[in-house]
């Protein structure tokens, strides 16, 4: 509903209840969602829209909720979107909120945001919980939500530098984290993690997916480390460093993909989502064995340079 954010609104709601915080929200012809979205921030003192030439009605919805729309051209591969704008875009407030188009932050969060913000004690981060939604289902087991850094205070954290010319094209954080100049906290309520779109764009956001975490994984395999500047792998460490000690390991075993699909089907009762939870897992296998199977062709690229090479 357009028009509900407004920072330049008179409402008392609009103004007494706004957090000294900046949101920061990637797009690219997010019509769909970005409606649900940008009406629940309306807490946000400020919300920063980084655009890269949406075709679609993008830019009006983004204005039409009083939010600023700013426009965001690759160059070689870093900075993508969300830290460029940390890095660009002057940002006064004391913390930054970092969401995608289809997240949904509720209003139980937002109770647990201020918490956490205005807490003298608090950490420099928080992770939040992003609560997987599909098929216009809440999932309850499965297995497919997820925590990263969402929450943080201004300056003190930095999203991973792993890829240089990445050839996927993404011009946006994908799975790439924050790392954090302090100590990291956890808040309890999730966001909701539902993208609108459908499953065609669904499967296709993941085909693009898988060729940038093949590039990823061929370069820790070739033995050049998992990034230029990347979370350090902990198992005791916190989700996402332990998410990251595992990546490692799994993408050196043959079935990795059988394996996420036993996980997320058997082990974690994805069962018991039905016909979504069947499908979803199956995304999640067919994902993996793209990322293989696109690992080996750039390794035997590799190889074949190399022995080139030598002769």
């Amino acid at each position: 509903m357009p028009g509900y954010y407004n920072r330049d609104s008179t409402s008392a709601e609009g103004r007494t209840h706004s957090l000294p915080l900046t949101v920061v929200l990637a797009v690219r012809n997010e019509a769909v969602n970005l409606p649900r979205c940008l009406a629940a921030l309306r807490r946000a003192q400020r919300i920063l829209v980084i655009d890269s030439a949406s075709t679609d009605a993008t830019p009006e919805i983004v204005r039409s909720f009083g939010a600023e729309l700013h426009q965001f051209q690759l160059g070689s591969g870093y900075p993508k979107k969300r830290q460029w704008a940390m890095e660009t875009l002057k940002i006064e407030t004391a913390w930054t909120l970092l969401i995608d188009a289809d997240e949904v932050i509720t209003p139980a969060l937002w109770r647990e945001i201020e918490t956490a913000i205005h807490d003298t004690s608090a950490h420099a981060a928080y992770m939040v919980r992003k609560g997987f939604h599909f098929g216009g289902r809440c999932f309850r087991f499965g297995g497919f939500s997820h925590s990263a850094v969402c929450l943080l205070q201004t300056g003190r954290g930095r999203f991973e530098r792993l890829l240089d010319n990445d050839d996927s094209g993404l011009d946006m954080e994908v799975h790439e984290r924050v790392i954090v100049d302090g100590s990291i906290g956890s808040l309890i309520t999730p966001l909701i993690h539902e993208d609108l779109k459908g499953l065609d764009a669904y499967v296709e956001r993941h085909r693009r997916y898988a060729t940038w975490e093949a590039q990823i994984r061929a370069r820790a395999l070739r033995g050049d480390g998992y990034g230029f500047d990347a979370i350090k792998p902990r198992w005791f460490g916190n989700s996402q460093e332990r998410r990251r000690a595992l990546k490692l390991v799994m993408m050196r075993v043959p079935f990795e993909h059988l394996l996420w699909f036993a996980y997320h089907y058997l082990f974690r009762l994805g069962f018991l989502e039905g016909q979504r939870g069947l499908l979803a897992s199956r995304i999640r296998f067919d994902y993996i064995r793209q990322v293989k199977e696109r690992v080996r062709n750039l390794l035997d690229t590799a190889d074949q340079a190399l022995m080139s090479q030598v002769k």
